[in-house]
């Protein structure tokens, strides 16, 4: 992930070009080498040159677990709202949005699930989170992300992750919707294979890291600050991607889900889910997950014998599910774009009732399955708290989630 002019040392006396020298460390200094994540920043203003940062309003921000009362019931969503123009201008950070978490960033343990929804650009305006990584899913709407590294355009059906500590600015040219994992430990990965061998899942080569791009610009700048759960602003005279160069392997990624390799049960029966996991952040306890990102992508169904969608279980984790495109085949005519589920930890979940009786009949023949589909899933080992906002305030929850499988009849004949 090498994006500088080549320097020796790293930082010179006198950099090149009258630049100043800046390392954004992403690990402790002393973590193992095949660990530490950092980047040298060769930038025309040292970020250091700012005003005082100050309190400033956060809207439906929230890492408050304990402001609704807890709820196992199957949780639904309909697509969340997008703010009308014609009544505010909202950006990025505006419109921000939690819907359930856990943990505690000031102990740098725990996740939150976040909607993005907003129909303006930050302009001048940047935001950076101290307090954990972003991972960014799009819904609706290519965001143009400029950060101190470059610019990404991420797409619908693409992801980007935006590291602790990274200034970036969202541009949009229409309305746009999305979700967003935050992790507050560790940095996101790729799983590990074990028995699947060396290729398969999400492929390093397919990540892409921006190219530097800077602009040297003096103006009335606000830069936002994510810090301990609360947002602070502070002012600076000029754009905070002014960065000319850099290297390092701490950076902001992007990858297309369209190029995730498929891995799936060939003969009998269903492999886990965590074989379409594309990134993880995982905990000390070995296996176990601080938060997944998993994709449900379209493949082929070819199982004998056996009941091919998602069967119904209890979990001992959490699983928060958006859906990008298209229909979730286990609940085709309920879940729907730009909406989302929360079935909590060892709430029970599965098909609807059509889903189910559709799926035991049909004839088990080699189908491609979930054609022009994208879902996802937010997977958690903590047991994640609905926000006041999350629970009522949005007013899209489907109080009629429940009843999806109310239809189920009693098939027991014991002789």
């Amino acid at each position: 992930m090498s994006r500088c002019f080549a320097t020796r040392p790293e930082q010179p006396q006198k950099c090149a070009y009258g630049l100043y020298a800046e390392q954004l460390s992403g690990t402790a200094f002393t973590a193992p080498r095949v660990h530490n994540k950092r980047t040298w920043l060769y930038r025309i203003r040292p970020s250091v040159m700012h005003s005082r940062f100050e309190p400033t309003p956060q809207g439906n921000l929230s890492h408050n677990w304990d402001e609704w009362h807890p709820d196992p019931n199957q949780m639904r969503w309909h697509p969340f709202a997008i703010p009308d123009p014609a009544f505010a201008s909202v950006d990025f950070v505006e419109g921000l949005s939690t819907v359930c978490g856990a943990g505690d960033c000031r102990s740098r343990s725990g996740v939150a699930s976040h909607i993005y929804a907003c129909n303006a650009s930050m302009g001048d305006k940047c935001f950076y989170n101290s307090d954990g990584d972003f991972l960014i899913v799009p819904q609706q709407g290519t965001l143009t992300i400029h950060t101190e590294f470059g610019r990404m355009a991420v797409a619908p059906n693409e992801i980007c992750v935006i590291q602790q500590g990274m200034r970036f600015s969202v541009a949009i040219t229409e309305p746009s919707r999305g979700y967003i994992l935050e992790i507050f430990s560790g940095h996101f990965v790729l799983p590990d294979l074990g028995p699947i061998g060396a290729n398969g899942l999400a492929n390093p080569r397919d990540f892409l890291t921006p190219k530097a791009w800077y602009e040297d610009r003096l103006c009335d700048y606000t830069v936002i600050s994510k810090y301990q759960g609360k947002l602070f602003a502070a002012k600076q005279d000029h754009s905070p991607f002014d960065v000319v160069a850099w290297h390092g392997n701490y950076c902001p990624y992007k990858y297309d889900l369209d190029n995730f390799m498929v891995i799936n049960a060939v003969a009998f029966d269903h492999a886990d889910p965590s074989i379409f996991t594309v990134l993880t952040c995982q905990s000390n306890k070995p296996g176990v997950a601080v938060a997944d990102f998993v994709i449900f992508p379209p493949r082929w169904s070819v199982q004998e014998h056996t009941f091919r969608p998602p069967y119904y279980h209890r979990n001992c984790m959490s699983e928060f599910m958006g859906l990008i495109k298209g229909r979730y085949e286990a609940k085709e005519e309920g879940f729907q774009a730009g909406g989302a589920t929360l079935h909590s930890i060892m709430t029970p979940h599965g098909p609807d009732a059509a889903c189910f009786e559709k799926a035991s009949s049909d004839e088990l023949k080699p189908q491609h399955i979930a054609d022009g589909t994208m879902a996802f899933m937010f997977e958690s080992s903590f047991s994640m708290a609905l926000t006041k906002w999350g629970s009522l305030t949005c007013q899209k929850v489907d109080k009629k989630y429940n009843e999806c499988w109310e239809p189920l009849q009693k098939h027991f004949k014991p002789s």
